[in-house]
């Protein structure tokens, strides 16, 4: 899966003049958290938060009067609190790697470019909606978590014990174990009751961390 096929398009953006207190309630109407912001050809120059703007103070507040501060917020301007220099990504990039960015330089969202040109975004939202996708959040079934030996073909192991039992895999992420050999499985399945696919996968896995039954709310 990469950033393009994920991204949300196209972008609401915002210009650098526009004063804080008018991007604020834009912001709230527009219910987002961030904008990318452009010049007036459309090139990516900044990105502003709700934190940035919600933060924008004048200088030496204390010593003003509300009115005196009213009036100087209304003079600053989304340019004065966007961050410059913009982490971007491109629309080829496979959505892991777009998480890791975020991830390690604890933002929430990445603007995507063709060239100069900004032709989407993709925000810790968009991958939450991709996690309920790959764990079956969002279908009813049995959940089953079990630690499971890191080695070439285990994982089809476990999936054939399902495929024997006439079960479905509708959901399914693997993570790392609690030890260095191991890997933590997840799977949904429809098509099996609780106690058969416990029953069948306890012989095979090193040990069944969780397993309920799970509906759609």
């Amino acid at each position: 899966m990469l950033v393009g096929e994920r991204m949300s398009t196209p972008v609401l953006t915002i210009e650098p003049d526009v004063p804080v207190q008018d991007a604020l309630a834009r912001m709230r109407k527009d219910k987002v958290r961030r904008y990318p912001v452009v010049d007036r050809r459309g090139k990516l120059i900044g990105i502003v938060t709700n934190s940035d703007l919600m933060n924008a103070s004048p200088s030496e507040a204390t010593t003003l009067s509300v009115w005196e501060i009213n009036y100087l917020l209304s003079k600053i301007t989304v340019e004065r609190v966007m961050t410059k220099n913009v982490i971007t990504t491109q629309e080829d990039c496979p959505i892991e790697e777009a998480a890791r960015i975020m991830a390690d330089h604890k933002i929430g969202g990445l603007p995507v470019v063709r060239g100069e040109s900004l032709v989407g975004i993709i925000t810790e939202t968009d991958l939450f909606n991709i996690l309920l996708e790959m764990l079956g959040a969002r279908k009813a079934g049995v959940r089953l978590t079990v630690e499971l030996l890191d080695q070439p073909g285990k994982l089809h192991e476990l999936s054939g014990v399902i495929y024997k039992l006439g079960g479905n895999i509708v959901g399914l992420g693997t993570m790392l174990g609690e030890r260095a050999e191991t890997q933590t499985v997840t799977i949904k399945v429809k098509g099996v009751t609780l106690e058969d696919l416990k029953k069948a996968v306890t012989p095979i896995v090193e040990r069944v961390i969780d397993i309920r039954e799970t509906s759609v709310v």
